[in-house]
């Protein structure tokens, strides 16, 4: 569970990723500790250390940290950037932004919404959109805000403008909980925040529509949920999170359907909140999740 807000004041999360080479790992604490801070967890990860690329996340106090911001994130660059170094500095006492995007089907939304109501999920929801109104009132009694933005027909570009709208500069990123619509590369562009999608199938296997008819027509004992990343490539953007459930041959499509809402709100909750703590890194179409889990 993330820890309260207050403790984490005064704490900052530093991800680096970049060629290996000797020196990053003294640059990177030499660089914390010269700025007065105290290191609270460090992970990294190297593909290859002859050439590879290397992957870093660090979490340190900084006592008095809104202030010394400015000169922490001008020392990162002039230190890191002469090794060709990508980086990214958050403080983790402000929670990130998320809009969340939904159609008919509730369970990952209702997930999303009672995990943040039970301060599990280190965000702040400023709205949640549908292109039905089934939701509004289960969203309303979580004291969020619902808008309906019907989406019918193949051209989906007023609906997306107003989308547009309502998240341009308001949120940090979104999640499509069981949205089902496809999202246009240019709404990715324009949106310009990562956006987090569950796929209820266990990719790349049974994509597109209907993966639980298709599953059970295949005979299959195992059925799952991938959250990934969307990009303009349907289905096939950067994977965060899987996972499965055991079925057998006396299970009907709709039983494996119910097994599979329960794999799905786990999957992308587990998603959301590592994304929200800054602990993946995308690397390619490949990303870097430092969890304990294996």
């Amino acid at each position: 569970m993330p820890l309260p807000t207050d403790a984490l004041r005064d704490h900052a999360c530093l991800t680096v990723h970049g060629p290996d080479q000797p020196g990053l790992v003294a640059a990177v604490t030499g660089l914390i500790t010269r700025n007065g801070a105290n290191i609270v967890t460090l992970d990294q990860y190297s593909d290859n250390p002859e050439g590879g690329a290397f992957f870093q996340r660090v979490v340190f106090h900084r006592p008095d940290l809104a202030a010394a911001l400015p000169d922490l994130e001008a020392d990162i660059a002039a230190t890191l950037e002469p090794y060709g170094m990508q980086w990214r500095l958050t403080d983790q006492s402000v929670p990130k932004r998320m809009a969340i995007l939904a159609s008919t089907s509730d369970h990952c939304l209702l997930e999303l919404l009672w995990r943040h109501r039970r301060g599990e999920l280190p965000v702040t929801i400023p709205m949640v959109i549908s292109n039905h109104t089934n939701v509004a009132e289960d969203v309303r009694s979580f004291g969020i805000p619902f808008f309906h933005v019907p989406s019918q027909g193949p051209d989906k570009s007023e609906a997306e403008a107003k989308i547009l709208q309502l998240v341009k500069g308001n949120v940090d990123f979104l999640v499509l909980a069981r949205y089902m619509q496809i999202i246009s590369e240019g709404f990715l562009d324009d949106v310009d925040v990562p956006v987090i999608n569950i796929h209820h199938s266990f990719l790349p296997a049974f994509i597109g529509a209907a993966p639980y008819r298709k599953a059970h027509e295949r005979g299959v004992k195992l059925i799952g949920a991938t959250s990934h990343y969307v990009t303009k490539d349907l289905d096939e953007g950067p994977i965060i999170e899987q996972d499965v459930a055991r079925v057998n041959h006396t299970m009907t499509a709709a039983d494996l359907q119910a097994h599979g809402a329960y794999v799905e709100r786990a999957v992308l909750g587990r998603a959301v909140q590592w994304h929200a703590e800054d602990r993946v890194i995308r690397h390619g179409n490949h990303t870097i999740v430092f969890t304990d889990r294996p």
